[in-house]
């Protein structure tokens, strides 16, 4: 008795293209694609996002806003920090 296997291949073979060709387009874009604002550490290449804090001590720094806005604004934000879950 001989087994002609060739209906499996046939079978099979657009399915292994249809996989390979999914991983090319999945490395292209992994590999492209702009990781900012992830936040998830400069460890892994991705941006930091910043905090309230951080965006009102840059702003203070750069003289966009005063002392007086720079407090108001601090007391702001401590006032409605959210507290430990």
């Amino acid at each position: 008795m001989y087994w002609d296997g060739g209906w499996v291949w046939m079978a099979f073979m657009p399915l292994l293209w249809i996989v390979l060709i999914g991983l090319a387009v999945w490395a292209v874009v992994r590999l492209t694609r702009h990781p900012a604002g992830r936040g998830d550490g400069p460890d892994r290449g991705w941006t930091h996002r910043e905090t309230p804090e951080e965006i009102l001590d840059r702003r203070f720094a750069s003289g966009e806003i005063d002392a007086d806005a720079y407090n108001e604004a601090r007391k702001h934000l401590a006032a409605h920090r959210p507290g430990p879950r």
